[in-house]
């Protein structure tokens, strides 16, 4: 019988101890996702986006990679001022 079959995802994937990592990964790749599409409606290469951030090219390759969690809530809003837009975070 599966131990799993009443409860859901999220049970599974904290008695695995991996809900934590797996719901940040899970995050950054929507928010990388949004800024891809933002990029791509404003024209904004990735260059032109390390010359608005004051930064690398890499830097900015880190920044958009949906497997990267580490950015900091002061990198994410000067991300969001460099495209035009202000960060929303909330708790739900």
């Amino acid at each position: 019988m599966n131990p799993y079959s009443s409860s859901n995802f999220d049970d599974f994937l904290a008695e695995e101890g991996i809900l934590e990592k797996v719901s940040a990964r899970a995050l950054k790749r929507l928010l990388a996702m949004q800024l891809a599409e933002i990029m791509k409606t404003t024209k904004m290469s990735k260059s032109q986006l390390a010359e608005s951030l004051h930064t690398s090219r890499t830097q900015v390759d880190r920044l958009l990679d949906p497997t990267n969690t580490t950015i900091t809530l002061a990198s994410l809003d000067r991300l969001a001022h460099a495209v035009g837009k202000q960060l929303r975070i909330e708790f739900a």
